[in-house]
């Protein structure tokens, strides 16, 4: 047994043995009873499904318990077959002590869970090859250092180990990268610089090294490494003479796979000596001084060179703005705000105040939009707000309304002594609704896709299946009032969000402009407005997002699966094609190859107009096509992904393969054939559509908003 303690339960060692995983982990005696029985759990991240393995203790002092389990080869292959990951979990079982028939209740073990720390460096070089169905089994510590597995695609193994940029501005880097696939074969390799916009970037060809010490730490499963080290130098100067504003420059090693050349992830700096610094000098490049600083990512710990212009004052400004923001970030400080919330909300309502939300203060649109507007017509004795979120400031400037920042003490105010909230999405669950506030969802769809309770597993980042069931479901029982589109949302929202308060089955309150401005004109005038050719056809593209693809938590991704080459080039004389893409997804795509084509209007503030110019919809698992059928127009189902969709990310409440309003394809090419076959027919609706029309959109006449004005605000019942 070592002499050092741990404060935590931490890897001492893993390490592999006839292709079985064996991990030696320390356990603090005083985190659990003498007669403990431990085991150690591998939990998936998103689903909450468990392996347990059996854990014999090794060795015992009066600070430490060593103990040992391992991961036999076809445990971990059965787990292999979905790209998943697994965190590392010590389980103490205690049993109680049970002395009468009254405490018959209590006799379950008392189960304690702690996470498993690393204190190895390179885990992610203990990986195993499963070539059969050509995944890889990689070990790593996270970026708090907790030890899990993933299973991931075959893909380059790379950091810096050593990161040195000299007053001369020539930077050196040292460190390793392995194709896992060919270990032992000299690959040439580069090193990549680009910058987050991919608008800029350099190649340097790197010096290969022999890393025998990897061998000896790593070398299970016969893993040599004989060609994994490299180093390269970069003079910045010269790198930098051609940039005039501030750029942050990402690293990476790109390798030859199979003949084709491939980027690694995006390369992590590892710090071998402490205490961490960045590196920054100044240096007068084109007679301009620049800042030059080599860093390392704070949270993510990646590899960063950031170069911009050189200002005292600024530099100084941007000092004093840097530390404002982490003293409001502290925990402290939301402890404190979150008080203040409390104390103030005591205070006397102001009873005609209404602030509205859309989309977490992104965006002025939707429902919570739709409200407002009639309500500033004809409800003039209101005082009307928005909460916004600054970043998204512009969708706000210059449309005659009153905003307040999310978060700041005028908000504070504000939001803690208004009558009424109006969202369309959840509030922050660490917000206390005062007693005296009216709080009115109006959500922002009707449900194709399982909600809330109703979901059988989350995949969300930074969340739990658990987890987030129980603060949604939190956050639900704070709604007095939920907006229901028809019947059959009803039923769904009263399961779904356990919502037991008034339901307002009046339909979507965004839909009446569907109705009211649903005339030729208002369409043209739109379409100058937003510089959009008169004399073609309009297909609007709004897929929605999935919960599996993301970048981290909050920031998902959007692979454009529809060949818009292809579509250019069949439908280009007569049509143009609008992007418009959930405001969850991250992406920015490029469309300059389709200019006068594709038009991306992902970050419009309001999809209703998009609707109006839209001769045809193409959309996939969106509830979009629930609002969009109140015009009475074609729809395609553009599906590539359904199977996986509908069986393992949520899930559907309806046949949506029997009942969609219109035809589902699978390839850009059906999309094309589907658009002919509209075209032969004169763009003539289904009976299919008709049946759905009847079904979801019979409530919409174009007045949902005043319904729920006067339910809400004048109190009256007989909407």
């Amino acid at each position: 047994m070592v002499e050092q303690t741990f404060k935590r339960c931490t890897l001492k060692e893993l390490r592999i043995e006839r292709d079985d995983y064996v991990l030696d982990i320390y356990v603090p005696t005083r985190k659990v009873s003498e007669d403990s029985i431990l085991f150690v759990n591998m939990i998936e991240r998103y689903t909450e499904k468990e392996v347990t393995l059996a854990a014999n203790e090794i060795e015992r002092t009066d600070e430490l318990i060593l103990i040992q389990a391992r991961i036999e080869k076809r445990q971990y292959e059965q787990l292999m077959s979905d790209n998943t990951f697994w965190d590392v979990y010590i389980i103490s079982e205690q049993e109680n002590d049970v002395d009468t028939e009254e405490d018959s209740d209590s006799e379950a073990p008392k189960i304690t869970k702690f996470r498993v720390k690393s204190n190895q460096q390179y885990l992610e070089l203990l990986y195993t090859h499963q070539k059969e169905i050509g995944k890889l089994w990689i070990p790593y510590a996270t970026n708090k250092q907790n030890l899990s597995f993933k299973i991931k695609e075959p893909h380059i193994i790379a950091r810096v180990e050593d990161a040195i940029l000299d007053k001369n501005g020539i930077l050196t880097l040292k460190g390793f990268a392995i194709d896992p696939l060919e270990k032992d074969v000299m690959l040439e390799k580069n090193l990549v610089l680009q910058d987050a916009n991919h608008e800029f970037e350099k190649k340097y060809p790197v010096q290969t090294v022999e890393r025998p010490d990897l061998a000896e730490q790593y070398g299970d499963g016969g893993k040599t490494y004989n060609f994994a080290g490299f180093t390269v130098q970069v003079n910045v100067i010269d790198l930098i003479e051609r940039i005039d504003d501030k750029i942050r420059i990402k690293a990476y090693i790109e390798m030859p796979i199979n003949g084709v050349p491939v980027l690694s992830s995006r390369l992590k700096y590892v710090i071998h000596h402490k205490p961490y610094a960045a590196q920054r000098y100044i240096k007068k490049v084109n007679q301009q001084k620049k800042r030059i600083s080599l860093a390392r990512t704070k949270k993510a710990k990646y590899l960063r060179l950031t170069v911009d212009d050189y200002s005292l004052i600024r530099s100084a400004k941007s000092l004093v703005r840097r530390k404002l923001i982490g003293f409001k970030k502290s925990k402290q400080i939301k402890k404190t705000y979150k008080l203040a919330f409390k104390i103030i909300g005591t205070l006397p309502a102001k009873k005609n105040v209404v602030m509205f939300e859309s989309f977490l203060g992104k965006q002025y649109s939707d429902n919570p939009r739709a409200i407002y507007e009639y309500m500033k017509e004809h409800h003039p004795e209101f005082k009307l707000y928005w909460s916004i979120d600054k970043r998204f400031i512009h969708n706000f400037e210059g449309k005659d309304l009153i905003y307040i920042n999310r978060f700041s003490i005028k908000w504070l105010f504000a939001m803690a002594r208004a009558r009424y909230w109006v969202t369309n999405s959840r509030m922050p669950l660490w917000i206390p609704k005062p007693k005296h506030t009216i709080y009115l969802q109006t959500w922002h769809g009707t449900p194709l896709k399982k909600l809330a309770a109703d979901m059988d597993e989350v995949h969300m980042p930074g969340t739990t299946t658990s987890k987030y069931k129980r603060n949604f479901l939190k956050e639900a029982s704070n709604w007095d009032y939920l907006i229901s589109p028809n019947a059959y949302s009803t039923e769904i929202f009263r399961r779904a969000f356990q919502f037991e308060k008034e339901m307002l089955e009046t339909g979507y309150p965004r839909n009446d402009v569907l109705y009211n401005e649903n005339k030729k004109e208002t369409i043209e005038a739109f379409k100058v407005k937003y510089g959009l050719p008169l004399d073609k056809k309009v297909i609007l593209y709004a897929p929605t997002w999935r919960d599996n693809q993301f970048y981290g938590k909050g920031r998902y991704k959007f692979d454009l699966a529809l060949d818009l080459t292809m579509l250019k080039e069949r439908l280009g004389d007569e049509y143009i094609i609008v992007l418009r893409m959930h405001y969850l997804v991250a992406e920015n795509f490029d469309l300059t190859p389709y200019t006068g084509f594709a038009y991306d209007f992902s970050n419009h503030e309001d999809i209703r107009e998009l609707y109006l110019v839209a001769d045809l919809l193409i959309t996939d698992y969106s509830s979009v096509f629930f609002d969009y059928a109140n015009l009475k127009r074609p729809m395609i189902f553009f599906v590539y992904d359904i199977d996986d969709y509908r069986d393992n990310l949520r899930g559907f409440y309806f046949d949506f393969e029997e009942n969609a309003p219109g035809p589902l394809v699978k390839t850009t090419e059906q999309v094309i054939e589907e658009i002919r076959k509209l075209e032969s027919n004169g763009f003539t609706l289904s009976e299919t559509f008709n049946a759905f029309y009847n079904k979801f959109c019979y409530l919409e006449s174009g007045h949902s908003s005043q319904k729920v004005v006067d339910r809400v605000f004048r109190g009256r019942k007989d909407i």
